[in-house]
């Protein structure tokens, strides 16, 4: 008896490149970065849906290079903001991009923020933090026009252009930027890697995928078929710039409601002399939505969808209330500035870009606090990094590529 041999055909995928990273913001550009640092000759490739790098949050934030101090010792964010500051500084010193490290007062101007306010003290330390202890006359000192019962200075606060941060990343990383390319379909075989589908009907292989997407990286996870178990919620932060600069001498907070991840109005001088104050944290119409006029009914109706919407806008509709009220009233939102900076005037505030912040919420309404950052076969998701992502973007970049690296050792 004869047997016929069987050719048993295997299938060859030529992929495009090694890993794949979904978002040009400077979060996946310093992915990109740290990948092709860490494992050089690893193929990378970006997807940015708009026409040029850091268009939504990296490009629509204050520029604050935050020290840390804020952050639940031992968290992503304390750990990746006190080493993401000193990086990013030394980042921005070798490639000639404009810094400042000015330091920031964190001030106290009821008595009820008192405690508060050594909490900040107590917490700064246990992150490593250099902090000072300022009474009323030595707050004079650094902010003349500034006025609080007490304050503290943090040395280590600065500011910078994030937006040459993340061209600058770009260019270094060696990556293949493609900028245009509006992610539309995700095909992942667990054996055979990742196919994604671009708006123009381009194809993109890929070992392992990075959703970087900020604003959509829920969207883009479930695309994936991964389900992230959070929502993205946008909340539009509204700046005005000082008409009077000349009040503002550096960066200047007010003490934080450790309840929410917002840090309040506050003033910031940036590199180019501009102050900025804000913002004031509103619910957005459009996960891109920079203004009122802008609505996206779609996405309107996903975050109604989604349970824990309801249950954070119940246990928090009175800090809410009180957001909206500064944002549709100028003289609402002097009254919050005059707490820190009495001088000011309505007619000193000049409306100024606003941006949008990707808060993740939880099914049950939390609002997710520190960095997030899940994964599934063969997918690294980035699915909660709002502010200090920026200021933490180079140690952040490194543990995304870590991971993303993992994945593709075992493909």
């Amino acid at each position: 008896m004869h047997y016929r041999s069987r050719e048993v055909k295997q299938v060859r995928i030529v992929y495009d490149c090694d890993v794949l990273v979904i978002g040009g913001g400077i979060v996946g550009l310093s992915t990109a970065y740290a990948i092709t640092r860490a494992a050089p000759g690893t193929r990378v490739t970006v997807l940015e849906k708009e026409s040029g790098a850091a268009r939504h949050q990296t490009g629509h934030n204050s520029g604050v290079i935050h020290s840390g101090i804020y952050y639940r010792p031992g968290s992503l964010k304390a750990r990746y903001a006190v080493r993401g500051a000193a990086e990013m500084v030394k980042f921005c010193a070798e490639y000639g991009i404009a810094h400042a490290v000015t330091g920031k007062l964190i001030v106290a101007t009821e008595k009820a923020e008192l405690p508060r306010l050594h909490a900040l003290v107590q917490r700064g330390r246990e992150n490593g933090i250099p902090v000072r202890e300022l009474g009323t006359a030595q707050l004079a000192e650094y902010e003349p026009e500034v006025r609080g019962l007490a304050a503290i200075h943090v040395g280590t606060t600065g500011t910078c252009d994030y937006v040459a941060v993340a061209r600058q990343l770009a260019e270094a990383s060696g990556a293949e930027i493609r900028y245009g390319a509006e992610v539309v379909r995700i095909d992942r075989r667990d054996a055979l890697g990742v196919a994604v589908r671009t708006g123009d009907g381009t194809i993109v292989r890929a070992r392992v995928l990075v959703n970087c997407a900020g604003l959509q990286c829920d969207e883009v996870a479930r695309l994936a078929g991964d389900e992230p178990g959070m929502r993205i919620v946008p909340f539009r932060g509204e700046y005005y710039s000082l008409a009077r600069p000349e009040l503002v001498r550096g960066l200047v907070y007010p003490v934080p409601d450790p309840a929410f991840p917002f840090l309040g109005v506050h003033l910031t001088r940036g590199i180019d002399g501009d102050v900025h104050i804000g913002p004031n944290a509103v619910p957005a119409l459009a996960r891109e939505g920079y203004g009122w006029g802008v609505i996206r009914p779609r996405e309107v109706g996903t975050t109604l969808a989604w349970p824990g919407s309801w249950r954070m806008a119940r246990r928090h509709w009175s800090y809410g209330a009180g957001e909206l009220r500064r944002s549709v009233s100028r003289k609402a939102f002097t009254g919050a500035v005059q707490r820190l900076l009495p001088a000011v005037t309505v007619d000193d505030l000049v409306p100024a870009a606003a941006g949008v912040r990707a808060q993740a919420v939880l099914r049950d309404g939390t609002l997710v606090d520190d960095f997030l950052i899940e994964e599934g076969v063969r997918t690294v998701h980035v699915l909660n990094a709002p502010s200090p992502a920026a200021t933490a973007a180079l140690p952040i970049g490194r543990e995304v590529a870590r991971r993303a690296l993992a994945a593709l050792a075992v493909t």
